[in-house]
């Protein structure tokens, strides 16, 4: 699905994997985490991929018998992978709200309701986020992001 990278049309993503995730027999609460990590992950690029031109996100669906791949992504400004991995961290309950990093919530939030997260710049940004359907096949080495990038010369 190709959409234009506007506020208006998360939520129609949203409903959409929503649908695709209920299909496929997730629990309410897997929906739930599912819908917050896509909206997430679109609201980055409705918010950064893209400064004066108008842009386009991409949404792929890679529906399995054990799991649920949701890929976003945009052609805008490629971010630097490691950059953004370096600001996703815990949120730390003994700052004030006021102390808390402003950036890096959005892939924080991502990668701690999906079961896998990979992230690659090499044109833009490609996010593929996956939930396992049953919890006992989540991989061991699945806690964590990975990133895939290309140097340009």
């Amino acid at each position: 699905m190709k959409v234009p990278a506007k506020p208006e049309y998360v939520g129609v993503i949203r409903l959409t994997i929503s649908g695709i995730a209920n299909r496929l027999g997730y629990t309410y609460d897997d929906i739930e985490d599912i819908k917050i990590a896509v909206v997430e992950a679109c609201t980055n690029v409705v918010n950064h991929a893209y400064e004066a031109e108008e842009g386009q996100m991409t949404i792929g669906c890679g529906v399995y018998e054990d799991r649920l791949e949701v890929m976003v992504a945009d052609r805008g400004q490629s971010a630097s992978v490691d950059v953004l991995k370096d600001n996703v961290g815990p949120i730390s309950t003994d700052k004030p709200v006021t102390q808390l990093k402003e950036g890096g919530l959005g892939l924080f939030l991502i990668d701690t309701l999906m079961d896998k997260v990979e992230i690659n710049n090499d044109n833009g940004v490609i996010i593929i986020m996956t939930k396992f359907l049953q919890r006992g096949e989540v991989e061991q080495n699945a806690g964590g992001i990975s990133a895939t990038t290309t140097d340009r010369q």
